[in-house]
């Protein structure tokens, strides 16, 4: 059974300074090739990734979840829900990433809360998940998402980790994906909400310099601390792609303006530069070292 494997206390928060940044990795591709790709490099290598986001859960019709294409109990993830086990035993947080690109989830939870709910709670207990990230790329109601964030604090408490990826511009009063204000969730929400991955790529923003994430503090709503700015590891992932000799520089100058800096979060992770599919887990050593 996986669950033998998996840590017995599911909710408790791996020692983390409350001013440190976060390194945060997507990690959706768990097979490359047909090749199982492991996250464990990034503890065995000591990269100081903070955070793994393991996507895309999906809640589909009549009531079936997946984790991409497979249930989440289908044997070919077997290996890494003991590899994300292994990570959490090490002090990385492993959250579950809804939603994305994929239509259906939020608008399931929104109008069906009752039966699409229980599916996610259920979830987050088999695998003893330390949070969610709420990926909404379709319409939701503010309703709906306040909703799901008040009973996710209710049910798993102050330790669990709530994150959303909202492109970067809806948190400077631009384009948004979402259905909702991100500025009304916070000032309803925002004690609940652990922090944002900002996208800043794909159109909606570039890590390139300082503007964007400057634009989305300026705003006055969320404040830095809450900001993880997101930006892609590959260039053929999507547009937007930042070289790590840039990356570095902005992260240098976000520190130096931002003292409570939230940190970086890289989508995705089999083939993060500069190591590649040989080496990804390089890309958070890297950002690591940048932040440190």
């Amino acid at each position: 059974m996986v669950l033998a494997l998996l840590l017995p206390v599911a909710f408790a928060v791996p020692a983390q300074a409350a001013s440190s940044s976060r390194v945060v990795v997507y990690y959706q591709t768990q097979y490359n090739g047909g090749h199982y790709v492991s996250p464990k490099a990034l503890t065995d290598n000591k990269t100081g990734v903070t955070d793994i986001e393991v996507a895309a859960v999906h809640l589909n019709a009549n009531s079936v979840v997946h984790l991409n294409d497979d249930p989440p109990e289908s044997a070919k993830f077997t290996q890494m829900w003991k590899d994300l086990a292994a990570m959490q035993a090490r002090g990385v947080h492993v959250l579950a990433m809804v939603g994305g690109a994929a239509q259906g989830s939020f608008q399931r939870l929104d109008k069906d809360f009752g039966t699409y709910y229980p599916l996610l709670k259920n979830l987050i207990n088999r695998y003893h998940l330390n949070g969610v990230d709420l990926d909404v790329e379709e319409n939701m109601s503010l309703a709906g998402m306040e909703r799901l964030v008040d009973q996710l604090r209710t049910d798993f408490g102050s330790g669990f980790l709530i994150a959303l990826s909202p492109v970067a511009s809806a948190l400077s009063g631009g384009g948004n994906l979402s259905g909702f204000s991100y500025d009304r969730l916070y000032q309803d929400r925002g004690s609940k909400i652990s922090w944002f991955n900002a996208q800043f790529y794909c159109g909606w923003g570039s890590l390139s310099s300082t503007s964007g994430y400057d634009a989305v503090v300026k705003r006055g709503v969320v404040p830095a601390s809450k900001v993880v700015g997101g930006t892609v590891t590959d260039p053929g992932s999507c547009s937007g792609y930042v070289d790590m000799t840039t990356l570095k520089k902005t992260i240098g100058s976000l520190k130096a303006k931002y003292p409570g800096f939230g940190g970086i979060a890289g989508w995705e992770y089999f083939n993060s530069r500069p190591g590649g599919t040989a080496a990804p887990w390089q890309w958070a050593a890297n950002i690591s070292s940048a932040l440190r």
